[in-house]
């Protein structure tokens, strides 16, 4: 794996390190209401609050694993996999919440998965 895909998945990694911190542990907030594009009245609910805080810890597991691919499967299949699975997702919330969702969490790496044809 070459230094820039290195670079763009340690960025990948700490971009859901961050999403972790906004879902889990700043769930109600201005800023995580601002990032969501939701209102804050509605992170206090109960129930939004707790499914945000679930899927926070997903994207914490998402931002370790690239992290033990980095250290521990040096070739390209399972970082390929893990980057492929981000813009899935990413893709599939630029059509059900936000177009934008796709370059937003998605971006670093797509930009990840074409640094590895190079």
């Amino acid at each position: 794996m070459n230094i820039v895909t290195k670079i763009l998945a340690v960025l990948t990694a700490l971009e859901f390190v961050y999403i972790f911190y906004l879902e889990t542990i700043k769930t109600d907030s201005e800023k995580t209401a601002k990032t969501f594009g939701m209102e804050a009245s509605v992170l206090k609910n109960p129930n939004m609050n707790v499914s945000m805080k679930n899927q926070g810890v997903y994207n914490l597991g998402i931002a370790i694993l690239i992290l033990i691919a980095l250290l521990f499967a040096p070739g390209k299949l399972m970082m390929a996999c893990l980057m492929g699975y981000i813009v899935f997702v990413a893709a599939y919330g630029s059509l059900t919440v936000s177009r934008s969702i796709l370059l937003k969490q998605g971006g670093l790496a797509i930009l990840a998965l074409i640094s590895m044809l190079f």
